[in-house]
């Protein structure tokens, strides 16, 4: 049977959208590029895009539910069922995975009694796995409704889910305070964060981050003392300028850059 029209919101709730969708279009040149904030407030009422939320859209920027659909179904930002108010994303690409976060996300699976992109019975925490969270320098990382939560361990990150469930107050490793999912999407649909406090909050980037801004502007990064993951002393401090910060910055042996190492076949091609 075919689908039947997406039920309307409530006219007390379609008049507030409807204020608030106006004003996030007055600042689009061509109303279409609302879209993206647009689709944010619909999560901020019904906490995921809906029906309705889609029909609202389409509506309000003359465009089709298709159209919309496309949209929201292409960014993984926005949710397409019910979900937490605290979206715990584990960040598992290649250096958060080696350094735990394969653990803790395999953890908390069994720990919340949930799988990828699953909600506690509860509806409290929504768990996914994220492909990057584009802070490794601080791997592994979890993420909560997009506040970082940076060098977890598993005992911790199962402490946090904790915390979140019980209704306790959790501060992210830097950051603004965490609030729900759904004002969490309110705030990206543009509107202002009135939490006290929150927008002067921030988080700086790690030292690793920040090497390649240091060398642009001409400073000397501070010479790199490795330490074992068990936190113990490492055995010997190299002398300032003793180590490369990486093996691109000047020839290593078996790298092609040094001729007298050379790497891969030295024959020519058919010998």
């Amino acid at each position: 049977m075919p689908q039947l029209p997406a039920p309307d919101y409530p006219a007390d709730v379609r008049a507030r959208l409807e204020t608030d969708a106006k004003e996030v279009i007055a600042r689009y040149p061509d109303s279409r590029s609302a879209l993206l904030p647009l689709l944010h407030l619909t999560q901020s009422e019904d906490g995921y895009v809906t029906r309705t939320g889609v029909r609202f859209c389409a509506e309000m920027l003359g465009l089709t539910t298709a159209e919309v659909t496309a949209v929201s179904t292409f960014y993984s930002m926005y949710r397409r069922k019910p979900s937490g108010d605290y979206q715990v994303g584990v960040c598992t690409n290649t250096l958060c995975a080696v350094m735990g976060g394969d653990a803790i996300f395999d953890e908390l699976k069994q720990h919340l009694g949930v799988g990828n992109n699953e909600t506690t019975e509860d509806g409290k925490v929504t768990l996914e796995h994220i492909e990057c969270n584009a802070a490794c320098d601080f791997a592994p990382v979890v993420m909560v409704n997009w506040e970082f939560f940076d060098n977890q361990t598993v005992e911790s990150a199962k402490q946090l889910v904790d915390d979140l469930m019980a209704g306790e107050q959790v501060s992210p490793t830097r950051g603004a305070p965490l609030c729900t999912y759904k004002e969490t999407a309110r705030i990206l649909a543009g509107f202002p964060d009135e939490r006290p406090g929150a927008v002067d909050a921030t988080g700086g980037a790690g030292p690793a981050s920040l090497i390649g801004l240091k060398l642009a502007k001409g400073e000397a990064p501070p010479a790199r003392t490795p330490r074992p993951r068990d936190g113990a002393a490492p055995k010997d401090t190299p002398q300032p300028g003793s180590e490369h910060l990486s093996s691109h910055d000047a020839p290593q042996k078996t790298a092609p850059s040094d001729p007298a190492n050379p790497t891969g076949p030295v024959a020519e091609e058919g010998e």
